[in-house]
């Protein structure tokens, strides 16, 4: 694959599997790994609040934040889940557009908040989509981020990358992604997990954060921007 270029191919892969996803996702995020990520995203917001949903995907999450009143735009590289979305989401006010995450067609400073569920992870360059969540956020501006945990099965997809060959996953512990955003001015406001079935029969509240994290399939931040 030496000509292998990620956004072509991530836009490809995703594109495949687009069919596969929107079966699946209405159940992921009502009693699902993402249940909960909705409510911890709305109790920080007001009502009728701006939010851009990076990576949206078939746009459930957009859908269902648009039928409680705010303003949602919705970003994904692959046009076959945007159909989808558009499909889904016609009757309320969400908007989306098909754009490369790490370079969005809109003006800085536009969103109060910025959502990427499970899609920092598969960006080439993690700090350019970062990078670019601050610049689309206002000052003060919420971004909540959720990468997948030590735990979660679908890390497999950047596996092959120990043998050299080319994949579109970028994984990272949530350590990783914790002080790559301290260290670019975001401030960790709350955070919450989503464990490993089993996990819940451990004593969580008594562990350290390094130790709840190490349980997780996935992990949800809440950062503030400071610009």
């Amino acid at each position: 694959m030496n000509n292998f270029k990620w956004v072509d191919e991530a836009e490809k892969q995703w594109d495949e599997r687009a069919e596969t996803w929107h079966s699946n996702s209405k159940e992921m995020w009502e009693t699902g790994s993402r249940k909960d990520i909705i409510p911890f995203l709305i109790k920080h917001l007001a009502v009728g609040a701006s939010i851009c949903d990076l990576g949206c995907g078939d746009g459930y999450a957009s859908y269902k934040l648009a039928t409680k009143g705010f303003q949602v735009t919705g970003v994904d590289l692959s046009e076959q889940m945007l159909e989808k979305a558009r499909e889904r989401a016609n009757a309320t006010s969400a908007q989306f557009l098909k754009a490369d995450i790490s370079s969005v067609p809109v003006d800085s400073d536009t969103f109060e908040a910025i959502m990427a569920i499970n899609s920092l992870e598969w960006t080439e360059n993690p700090l350019s989509v970062l990078l670019e969540m601050k610049r689309l956020s206002k000052i003060d501006g919420l971004i909540c981020i959720a990468i997948l945990g030590p735990t979660a099965m679908p890390r497999i997809n950047s596996y092959r990358r120990l043998y050299g060959e080319k994949v579109i996953c970028n994984t990272m512990m949530p350590w990783e992604l914790g002080k790559l955003a301290e260290e670019n001015g975001l401030v960790k406001v709350d955070e919450i997990g989503v464990y490993k079935r089993g996990a819940d029969k451990l004593p969580l509240e008594k562990i350290s954060l390094d130790l709840k994290q190490a349980l997780t399939f996935m992990w949800v931040f809440m950062f503030q921007n400071k610009k």
